[in-house]
């Protein structure tokens, strides 16, 4: 898998040159006529700036040579209407940019977060979702600016220089030569800088990911941080991250601002040395001042532009630091590649077959070793035994959020691995013992198992997982929102919109991992019954620890080291004395050993 955090040393894709080209053939041609309307804009509104300057020199000249009071009047008018100009290509050319910026944002944005739903598990194993949010926000930003840097640099900044150079040297010539011997200097001393700035700006994106990761991680285990006593720890650690992120963020300061001092010592130099040659060239020589003043204040204006074009190189590099954190996700090989092209799952009687199935996570430790078993038609076969032992890695498998290594898995005589995913998950309903609810509305929730329901079938489906009646004790009942995870509702309550989900799915194969494992006696209940609903004349495949639950089995396998090691019914499973009997009377020993108060906090 793709380190996402190479340095960007390791690959040519990634530096300043090869992003730009990438930024402006995948992104900027694509809004080419946009863009050469800003550019004509800009233009306009720089040849309003360049001539506004030329004429300053006019007005002087019929101010105090010439005593022209209606010459100075024109001439007043024909400013006003430049700046008229300059203001309504200004406005165009912003408004102009805005709009193909954030639409470049958007598209920036929906191509991270498609490729991330292309992804397998494996690829977030190692990764905190904080990680992903900050490439998102910062990477789809970064693309626009880098973009709007060059057009404004190159359209406005370029563009007004350009001609504010051209009314010096219609003044002056060889005052306009003086003028600009500051520009060497300057660009020597902002090239040292580029490689500083853009290490800097890496740093301070991790930083920032850090921040939001200690921010996540306290908000969504506040339970934890309050039952704990962790609010110290906690800010420690956030101080921490912040004051890391503060120190760099004050390094770019430094760095970026360090050549102001120079510039505007060199722009100072510059302008005394244009104002006593211009003075010289009135006194001595019988130039105008109206060509003097023009002189002096086109060299002004061009000031600014031509010192954001030096600072432009450093700008750039601060922002593709955002750009390759963007492209690294949106260029890392799928974890999970789109397969729509492979033949859809077809069920009939949803009979289901592991076959000498071998897999691991990680190269030394084998997770599975040869797992076999069947699921029949229409039954509930559970998984019973020791925490990892592989019993979670089998619904993994089966779902396809992991491939096999060796072995297959069958489903009506089709190896699953030959079938697309999405027509596979299609056909499978999960309810798992840690519910995940979205944020939003019970209805919606519901709905999530089969978009496009009707209300009758959300209904339904709430009444089948008996969640209806706790529903409409709700004053918004299905319109109540269920908060972030759904912490709104109980655990009991959550399991059973869990199970409505799944039940309004339909499908012809159930997994069930320990649902009701975390739940009191009476949720418990209920939530048994609604699951007996759920698997009516389904194939399901449960996971169990609590053995009374899966008692009723029609097979139940006991899973230990990757294996089945045992099969049968409940009653077999005792009567051979086997894994599965000494499991179940531990469970037993455990249950009379228990005091009468853990007792009863447990079964509420």
């Amino acid at each position: 898998m793709k380190d996402l955090t190479s340095r960007p040393e390791e690959d040519e894709r990634y530096r300043p040159a090869a992003l730009i080209r990438r930024l402006l053939t995948e992104q900027g041609l694509v809004h080419w006529r946009k863009y050469a309307v800003a550019f004509v804009l800009m233009a306009l509104s720089a040849a309003c700036t360049a001539l506004s300057a030329y004429l300053i020199g006019d007005v002087i000249n019929q101010a105090y040579v010439n005593k022209n009071l209606p010459g100075i009047v024109l001439l007043g008018g024909i400013t006003a209407a430049l700046f008229a100009v300059k203001g309504i290509a200004t406005y165009g050319h912003s408004v102009l940019l805005s709009h193909i910026g954030n639409r470049i944002v958007a598209n920036n944005q929906r191509a991270v977060f498609a490729k991330l739903l292309n992804e397998g598990l494996s690829f977030f194993s190692d990764r905190h979702s904080t990680e992903f949010i900050a490439r998102l926000s910062t990477g789809a930003a970064s693309a626009t600016q880098v973009i709007n840097l060059l057009v404004i640099s190159f359209g406005r900044d370029l563009l007004s220089l350009i001609g504010l150079v051209t009314v010096m040297v219609v003044q002056d010539p060889l005052m306009s030569f003086f003028a600009f011997v500051v520009a060497p200097p300057a660009f020597l001393v902002l090239r040292k800088l580029v490689r500083r700035v853009y290490s800097i700006a890496r740093t301070q994106f991790h930083g920032g990911t850090r921040i939001l990761e200690t921010l996540q991680e306290t908000l969504q285990g506040i339970r934890i941080v309050k039952a704990f006593t962790l609010e110290d720890t906690m800010r420690e650690r956030f101080n921490r991250n912040v004051a890391a992120v503060e120190h760099e963020a004050n390094k770019m300061a430094r760095v970026s601002a360090r050549a102001s001092p120079l510039m505007e010592t060199l722009g100072g130099c510059a302008i005394a040395i244009a104002i006593t040659y211009g003075g010289y060239r009135v006194i001595d020589t019988g130039a105008t001042p109206g060509q003097f003043f023009s002189f002096i204040t086109a060299f002004l204006l061009a000031y600014e532009p031509a010192k954001r074009l030096a600072r432009l190189n450093i700008e750039l590099n601060s922002a593709l630091v955002g750009v390759r954190v963007l492209f690294e996700v949106i260029d890392s090989p799928p974890s999970e590649p789109v397969d729509t092209n492979m033949p859809p799952l077809r069920v009939d009687t949803a009979r289901l077959q592991l076959d000498d199935v071998s897999f691991h996570y990680r190269s030394d430790e084998s997770v599975l070793r040869g797992m076999s078993f069947t699921a029949e038609p229409g039954q509930l076969t559970a998984l019973v035994g020791p925490s990892g032992g592989g019993k979670s890695t089998v619904f993994s498998l089966l779902m396809r959020f992991y491939d096999t290594e060796r072995g297959r898995i069958v489903i009506d005589g089709q190896d699953i691995s030959t079938v697309s995913r999405r027509s596979l998950r299609q056909h499978i309903a999960y309810v798992g013992q840690d519910v995940f609810l979205f944020r939003g509305t019970v209805r919606e929730n519901i709905a999530f198992g089969r978009p496009g329901a009707s209300e009758d079938e959300i209904v339904a489906a709430a009444k089948a997982a008996y969640a209806h009646d706790f529903i409409m004790t709700f004053p918004r009942g299905y319109d109540t929102p269920v908060g972030e995870h759904g912490l709104q509702l109980s655990g009991g309550q959550r399991q059973r919109v869990a199970i409505a989900r799944a039940l309004i799915k339909n499908a012809p194969i159930i997994l069930l991992d320990e649902a009701t494992a975390a739940l009191d006696s009476e949720s418990e209940l209920q939530v048994r019954e609604a699951m007996d609903r759920l698997c009516k004349g389904k194939t399901t495949l449960a996971i169990a620890h609590r053995l009374h639950t899966i008692s009723h089995a029609d097979r139940i396998y006991v899973i230990e080291d990757g294996r089945a090691v045992e099969s049968g019914r409940h009653d077999e499973l005792l009567r051979k004395d086997g894994r599965y009997a000494a499991f179940y009377r531990l469970q037993l020993k455990q249950q009379e050993a228990r005091p009468p108060v853990a007792e009863a906090a447990v079964t509420g």
